[in-house]
């Protein structure tokens, strides 16, 4: 069947090059998305090295003024919307229609779609840079009433680039919750699905749900940035309190959509540890149900604690003291999952691999971000911390320490299926060590040079005292950047000579270890009943039980 349709299609489409801008293979479109995003995380990153630099002492002049806002506001956007949503949706990509025995996603040639429209608004927002009057200047969210008065045209592409990177995000949630629901193998009900396929269910629903809010932010502030539509030049004052608007509105639109675009990239981060987890303990996760129960409730509080990223722009106390006890309730659900984690760790015969490495540095360093925002949280500490590095240094160790140790927990654990090969575990090994460090060197003199009374986004300043913190905080990024080029290193090093497998090197518990590594274009020959969460745990002790083998202990 592979070989007939293998022959349907134009010569021209099978070649090594075309073939893959043609693809609407599910599998290979994961892999364009992963590896387009990590060279958005690479551009980034260095963007990062050159901010560090200027800051690494007083009164540095590396760079100027605006260069520095320029390298912030697109180091920010980038990571966020070509790093940290298309990477996991890379992943949801590869993994979901192999872990719920699907042959393919709902929409191949939407998906396909979804790609390019991704990889064009990223080359969007990196062509900013060119433009007239440079790339924007106003931070990753774009608050009025500055970004309506920069001149040029930086920030009117940066917003073109959200709306098309916004098209392809909702395009691939509609996917993958058709995908999910009507393409689900026999036996596969809700409460048998993995915990990877959950967090994409609800990482989907909040797209759909917030994404639109943003792009409505977005259009008022280029209208009232002024277009001209064929003969008439469109002016609005949304955002312009001078004409009646509300800088406000506009904070609340984003941040709206803003603090479930946290929760949209860290809930796949968590399903990603919750697979690669018990798989290293040589124990079932803990708690499944209770799992799914709490992945529903933050994807449901995310979005009632928004206005928490306002508390400093005078909300009455009353609507304060809402938004903090909200922000603090969605603990609740997110600390179910760590003591949940920790369960499953207690007393498993634990593994030490390269991916069991990332999974336990994600959990120590998202714990330490989870606990500096519920210091954030309560508004009278936010009063005096409110935009200063203290909340750098909060939102990397959420964002950055928890989703970039998880990506890397994922593509370790799923590379051998992905590519039949395994990754080099001692470059693994090294590189874990050398980002786990750098990064703790670099993000924890944050806090407390934000107490100190450091502001974000400034380009130098004059305090000496504060010089030993950027200064560490330097070099530890310049170690994560040798992390990430081992990362490369080992890529290379493994392309032709890593360790073959089989079907299933980690003894796993999941559907997408059934078949081959890697997978045939039709995904599956046959696929087995499910009769748990656990489908190749239960088809590999009935095999034992035919053979007459004891049951491991």
């Amino acid at each position: 069947m592979a070989a007939r349709a293998e022959a349907a299609v134009p010569a021209w489409q099978r070649g090594k090059v075309a073939s893959w801008l043609v693809t609407t293979d599910h599998k290979r479109i994961g892999i364009l998305y992963i590896s387009t995003s990590v060279v958005f995380l690479v551009l980034a990153g260095l963007m990062a090295l050159v901010m560090r630099l200027q800051l690494a002492q007083a009164n540095a002049d590396v760079i100027g003024p605006e260069r520095y806002n320029e390298l912030v506001t697109i180091h920010g956007t980038s990571m966020v919307f070509l790093v940290g949503v298309p990477i996991l949706a890379g992943f949801g990509n590869y993994l979901v229609p192999l872990m719920i025995g699907a042959s393919d996603v709902a929409f191949p040639r939407l998906n396909a779609l979804s790609y390019w429209f991704f990889l064009f608004g990223g080359v969007v927002l990196m062509l900013s840079f060119f433009a007239d009057g440079g790339a924007g200047q106003a931070g990753w969210t774009l608050y009025p009433p500055l970004s309506e008065q920069q001149p040029g045209n930086g920030i009117d592409l940066q917003i073109l680039s959200l709306h098309i990177l916004t098209a392809s995000t909702v395009a691939g949630a509609i996917n993958f919750l058709v995908t999910i629901h009507n393409l689900r193998t026999r036996g596969m009900s809700w409460t048998r699905m993995p915990l990877l396929v959950w967090s994409i269910e609800l990482y989907s629903w909040l797209i759909i749900a917030v994404y639109p809010v943003l792009s409505a932010a977005l259009t008022m502030l280029l209208l009232d940035r002024g277009v001209s539509i064929g003969p008439w030049d469109v002016q609005t004052d949304f955002f312009n309190p001078d004409s009646g608007g509300s800088a406000v509105l506009y904070q609340h639109a984003f941040w709206f959509f803003g603090h479930p675009e946290v929760y949209i990239i860290v809930l796949p981060a968590f399903g990603i540890i919750s697979e690669v987890l018990p798989v290293f303990a040589r124990k079932p996760i803990f708690g499944y149900k209770a799992i799914v129960a709490s992945t529903v409730a933050i994807a449901f509080f995310s979005m009632l604690v928004w206005a928490h990223h306002m508390f400093t722009v005078g909300l009455p106390i009353s609507l304060q003291a809402w938004f903090m006890i909200a922000s603090m309730v969605i603990a609740v659900p997110t600390g179910m999952k760590i003591f949940n984690w920790l369960a499953t760790l207690w007393r498993g015969n634990l593994s030490f691999d390269t991916p069991m490495l990332y999974a336990l540095g994600f959990l120590s360093l998202f714990v330490i971000g989870g606990l500096t925002g519920i210091y954030l949280a309560a508004f009278p500490i936010d009063w005096q911390v409110h935009d200063s590095y203290f909340v750098v240094a909060h939102f990397h160790y959420t964002l950055l320490g928890g989703v970039v140790f998880a990506i890397f927990a994922g593509l370790f654990y799923w590379w051998p299926k992905m590519f039949g090969r395994l990754l080099d575990e001692k470059l693994g090994k090294w590189q874990f060590w050398l980002l786990f460090v750098g990064f703790n060197v670099a993000f924890m003199p944050q806090h407390f040079v934000g107490l100190e009374g450091m502001p974000r986004r400034v380009y130098t300043y004059a305090n000496e005292s504060w010089e030993g913190y950027n200064l560490a905080s330097t070099i530890g990024s310049y170690v994560m950047g040798i992390a990430i080029l081992l990362f490369a290193i080992n890529v290379l090093k493994t392309r032709r000579s890593g360790q073959r497998v089989g079907n299933d090197p980690w003894q796993a518990d999941t559907l997408e270890w059934y078949t081959t590594s890697p997978p045939p274009p039709h995904n599956f020959d046959e696929v087995p009943y499910v009769t748990s969460a656990r489908p190749l745990y239960d088809l590999r002790r009935r095999l034992r039980v035919e053979r007459g083998e004891r049951e491991p202990v």
